[in-house]
């Protein structure tokens, strides 16, 4: 079966507001400043702890693990509440799936959100019926960009990777893509700071009305 391999935030789903909101609340209540979305945008496909990071660093503050521990608990209790405030999926995604999957492909969520979260969001989107797989950092040892949860999602969604494909927006989904053998369709409005086409996908959308003819120009004969 062919699989089409979806990241999460950035990709399927606008969810900078709700992440930074959580960020700012989390620096806030431990006396640290507030940042400003586009410091922190490239971090918002690397999971919490990489958000809280690269906050801390924006309050000019050298943090170790010790630091981040009692945040990232703070930071998941916050953004549990009030994870979908303002996060929606892309305009055409649902459209977009709909149309693939009465093509005869079989979808698959991976993302590096830990699995708790990633079922939150999915279900408070009524999004998580349209996926064979849900694959999420926690879910295998390694997270993306190693090849085994892209892998992973392939296999749970009932599918083999030479006929399967990544859609995302950054370098990690296009390196897991790499190391897993498959091609890549990046989208352009995702959370990258650098063009998107500096990092190599085999195709670039701008729409999610798009990405049928990418899939049939990357897979012609499937």
């Amino acid at each position: 079966m062919s699989v089409l391999v979806f990241d999460l935030d950035g990709t399927l789903v606008s969810s900078m507001s709700d992440l930074t909101a959580t960020l700012n609340a989390v620096l806030v209540e431990n006396g640290h400043r507030a940042v400003a979305p586009e410091s922190v945008r490239a971090q918002v496909g690397q999971g919490a702890k990489a958000l809280l990071q690269k906050g801390l660093e924006a309050n000019g503050v050298t943090w170790s693990d010790d630091d981040i521990t009692p945040l990232f608990g703070q930071f998941l209790t916050y953004y549990e509440a009030h994870i979908a405030d303002h996060t929606r999926p892309f305009p055409g995604a649902i459209d977009a799936m709909t149309h693939l999957r009465d093509e005869g492909w079989r979808l698959a969520v991976c993302t590096n959100k830990i699995e708790r979260l990633t079922h939150a969001l999915l279900d408070a989107l009524d999004m998580t019926r349209h996926f064979d797989a849900i694959v999420a950092r926690d879910t295998f040892a390694n997270a993306k960009p190693h090849a085994e949860p892209v892998l992973g999602a392939i296999s749970r969604a009932g599918g083999v990777k030479e006929r399967s494909v990544m859609i995302g927006d950054t370098a990690t989904d296009i390196d897991a893509a790499r190391a897993a053998g498959i091609p890549v369709v990046a989208v352009d409005f995702g959370y990258t700071q650098v063009p998107v086409s500096d990092l190599g996908p085999d195709r670039i959308i701008s729409h999610f009305n798009e990405l049928p003819q990418a899939i049939l120009d990357l897979t012609p004969s499937s």
